[in-house]
């Protein structure tokens, strides 16, 4: 099943999600979905706030950047109520987009080495350093679970360059090859 994105302005992109526990319901389809809603919308991640579901959980497959950054091959992977217990590294800025905010790509810095705790699809725990550009992929999805969007890391300046672009998400004004699920009350 391919769930609709939940657009910028949406309360659950905003709230911090919950952890799950290992008795939830079709976890194994859920994950699954997920990784079928990623895939249609092109996304390199998708976190469950993104589907509506505020759930500390969210899937990444790295492969369509295998060829310019060759250590994502096979970074395969559903996480699991995460936890990034160390940031390090020297900031970097690179350019980053997200299915919640269609056409908005935009700079963002993030640290160059994480260490991550979860629990992958079996319900195996995992405690794991990345770096580079898994790291920031990572990061990206991670930041969904606790109601952050990387337009949160712009400077005041940049944010305010970008309100009318978020003005016109809210309002569905803009181009999306997949489904979305659009701000109530907006």
């Amino acid at each position: 099943m391919t769930y609709p994105i939940y657009v910028y302005g949406h309360t659950v992109l905003r709230q911090v999600a919950k952890e799950i526990d290992r008795e939830y319901p079709e976890l194994d389809k859920l994950i699954s979905d997920m990784f079928e809603t990623m895939y249609n919308s092109d996304g390199l991640g998708l976190a469950a706030p993104q589907i509506g579901k505020s759930m500390r959980i969210f899937v990444i497959d790295g492969e369509p950047l295998a060829e310019d950054h060759p250590e994502m091959k096979g970074f395969r992977q559903a996480f699991i109520n995460p936890q990034v217990v160390e940031r390090r590294g020297e900031k970097v800025p690179m350019n980053e987009g997200c299915l919640s905010l269609p056409g908005i790509r935009e700079e963002v810095d993030r640290e160059s080495v994480i260490r991550i705790q979860y629990y992958d699809e079996q319900w195996n725990f995992r405690d794991e350093v990345y770096n580079g550009y898994k790291a920031r992929v990572v990061l990206h999805e991670y930041d969904h679970l606790d109601g952050i969007l990387f337009t949160d890391k712009l400077s005041p300046l940049r944010r305010r360059l970008l309100r009318g672009k978020l003005n016109d998400l809210m309002r569905g004004k803009f181009e999306a090859e997949y489904r979305t699920v659009l701000p109530v009350n907006r």
